[in-house]
């Protein structure tokens, strides 16, 4: 992206200038408008050596936490709730950060405020960083002139969100890590065991048990094409994630979780409650409900749920009611659909929304526990089968002949 060189009036004598990071003139005019200013003269900078300077995105683009934005909220809001300018706020952060991508972040926003452009347009710039819904509240802190209490209740929501991941994860760890280990030592045992082995029962000059004759089968196969195989599995998880970038692949995948037992529930739940509280948040922000919803819509990841929401938005757009057109969908739970109706009608719709997030949120703890407790036994089963199928396999030969030996 090109930088361009700029001049414009701040006041009736006072000119500024700067360098601003656009795709064209016609971008920074619309800028330094949005920022109180008028343009005077505009020119495209180009760097001494001759290369392009880096961009914003670049210079940013390396990788931060969810944590640290969240950490950094909550100082931010700290720092305001004391008094400390915002200015002065962001200075004090930005030297105690110690990721020098979000050290740059910090730094630019701290200028783009300090050319007199709104907070909320200065994290705009970096939309991978903070998101349209993180922006938004900004936005409308900083129209009631309660960014503080806004900065907080975006921490609080962005570290209930990251708490529920880390559960999902500690629950996942014991049976991801067990499957590891259990495919590692069934790796380790055709490949290492079995063909030590083979030679023993080549000697023995008599026909092998059918269990034993398929062992041999897979340890071939996987000493003679083990490569291929990594190459097909490497292909297919690449064809898969191409897949689920298409709009058909993400819509089947949708439908694929919901309909899977257990995880389907737990699918369902989890993007409720994330889309209930990342509602309940925008309304109690004071952020209409129908701009509150097109926010809310892109949370979620589910393609199923987005496109009912999506008909919900328009229902309500055209006049209906947003609990009615849910429960018209038949996708939702009728629980969530006539919380919502009495939310409207009883014009309390963000407490309707509080306690939806609270439920199900909860609701989901449950089925992760319950996932979890299915999956670790389900795992022991399926490595004891495939492992006692080996040792078996192995040993058929040993017991024959001792049998014929008697």
């Amino acid at each position: 992206m090109p930088t361009y060189k700029y001049r414009a009036k701040k006041g009736p004598e006072e000119i500024i200038s700067g360098n601003m990071d656009a795709k064209s003139e016609a971008e920074v005019v619309e800028r330094l408008s949005q920022m109180g200013y008028f343009p005077v003269g505009i020119e495209l900078e180009t760097a001494a050596s001759g290369a392009q300077p880096a961009s914003i995105e670049e210079k940013s683009s390396g990788r931060i936490k969810s944590s640290e934005i969240t950490v950094m909220s909550r100082q931010l809001a700290s720092l305001l709730k004391s008094g400390v300018p915002i200015l002065a706020s962001l200075n004090i952060i930005k030297e105690q950060t110690a990721n020098p991508h979000l050290k740059y972040i910090l730094n630019d926003i701290h200028d783009t405020v300090k050319d007199g452009a709104t907070f909320s347009y200065a994290l705009s710039r970096y939309p991978r960083v903070f998101p349209t819904l993180y922006v938004s509240l900004i936005r409308a802190g900083e129209d009631s002139g309660s960014l503080p209490q806004a900065l907080i209740r975006i921490a609080e929501y962005r570290s209930r969100h990251e708490e529920m991941l880390s559960r999902f994860r500690m629950a996942m760890a014991y049976p991801v890590l067990m499957a590891l280990v259990g495919i590692g030592t069934i790796i380790f045992m055709l490949t290492f065991v079995m063909p030590r082995l083979m030679g023993i029962f080549d000697s023995m000059g008599q026909g092998l048990p059918l269990p034993t004759k398929i062992l041999i089968s897979l340890s071939n196969a996987l000493r003679q094409y083990g490569f291929w195989i990594v190459v097909v599995l490497f292909v297919f998880i690449l064809l898969i994630k191409r897949e689920l970038r298409t709009r058909q692949g993400k819509l089947f995948f949708s439908i694929l979780k919901l309909r899977i037992p257990v995880l389907g529930n737990l699918t369902l739940k989890s993007e409720l409650a994330r889309f209930s509280r990342t509602l309940e948040l925008l309304i109690k922000s004071g952020i209409p409900i129908l701009k509150a919803i097109d926010i809310s819509i892109p949370v979620l990841e589910n393609e199923v749920l987005k496109n009912h929401f999506r008909q919900s938005y328009k229902e309500l757009e055209q006049g209906g009611s947003f609990g009615r057109s849910l429960k018209n969908s038949r996708v939702f739970p009728s629980f969530m659909s006539n919380l919502l109706i009495v939310g409207e009608e009883s014009g309390k719709l963000d407490e309707s929304l509080s306690e939806l997030a609270t439920s199900y949120e909860r609701d989901t703890e449950e089925a992760m526990r319950i996932f979890a407790s299915l999956l670790e036994p389900m795992m022991i089963l399926i490595m004891g089968l495939a492992v006692g199928f080996i040792v078996v396999a192995m040993l058929l030969p040993i017991f024959e002949i001792n049998v014929m030996v008697r």
